[in-house]
């Protein structure tokens, strides 16, 4: 099923005054998505675990967006590989191509561009934290709708953030970062003290890009405590992996 990308500055046509909910990923190829999990996983094995992460945070997302005045997107990259994402999105998602050379311009780009296209407000959201609490997407989209210019920022314990949003386009909070270091964070919030943007915070959550956070997940979904998102295809792979042995024989997809 193939999706609408939105071009620079063209209307989204979804809704008014609404904010931009946009996953950040990468067309799911074997050897170019989560590589740093290969080992334990072979590359087919981690992109299939990578198609599992992108249905259930664009389901989530959908969730979010029927609830609230928001609307759902992929931002992608390569591209060109548009057709790798067909199917695998909720129905009413637009994609939005990435551009600029590093992550820290493709962020920038990304929020540029969503902006032009009329969204009062956008949300950028990693797509390596699928259990992603779905109360930290609703807590984002309602702060971005109240007066007054903001940004809401959400923590991953390992440095980074996996979610950021604003309300207006500030060039400085991508400035002078370590990208995919553990300075990231707090690197953003200094940028923001130096122009006076207002920061709020939402709950601290985890990304999933090693051995070990991967095996949080796996303990996280086999006994679920209700804060996390239910990520039932990533479940269901993992279960088929039989991630507790120590060597993984499953090549199926979610």
């Amino acid at each position: 099923m193939p999706y609408k990308v939105l071009q620079p500055g063209e209307a989204s046509g979804i809704c008014e005054d609404c904010c931009a909910l946009a996953v950040m990923a990468k067309a799911p190829r074997p050897g170019k998505v989560k590589t740093r999990l290969s080992p334990p996983l072979t590359p087919d094995q981690a992109s299939a675990l990578n198609i599992c992460f992108i249905r259930d945070t664009t389901e989530n997302i959908q969730h979010v967006a029927e609830a609230s005045n928001s609307a759902a997107l992929v931002a992608y990259t390569p591209v060109g590989d548009e057709s790798a994402f067909d199917g695998l999105l909720p129905t009413g998602f637009q994609l939005l191509a990435q551009r600029g050379d590093g992550f820290g311009e493709r962020l920038l780009y990304a929020c540029e561009d969503l902006f032009a296209c009329g969204f009062s407000a956008v949300c950028l959201i990693d797509s390596d934290s699928p259990t992603m609490p779905q109360d930290a997407l609703l807590q984002a989209v309602e702060r971005l709708s109240r007066a007054g210019d903001r940004m809401v920022l959400g923590a991953s314990d390992d440095g980074g953030y996996y979610l950021i949003g604003m309300k207006r386009l500030h060039h400085r909070v991508f400035e002078q970062i370590d990208w995919s270091t553990e300075r990231v964070f707090e690197q953003t919030l200094e940028r923001a003290r130096e122009i006076g943007l207002t920061t709020e915070l939402l709950p601290t959550w985890y990304d999933v890009d090693d051995a070990s956070t991967l095996e949080r997940l796996r303990r996280e979904l086999a006994a679920p405590s209700g804060v996390g998102y239910d990520a039932k295809h990533t479940r269901a792979y993992l279960r088929s992996l039989q991630i507790a042995q120590p060597s993984f024989s499953a090549s199926g997809a979610c």
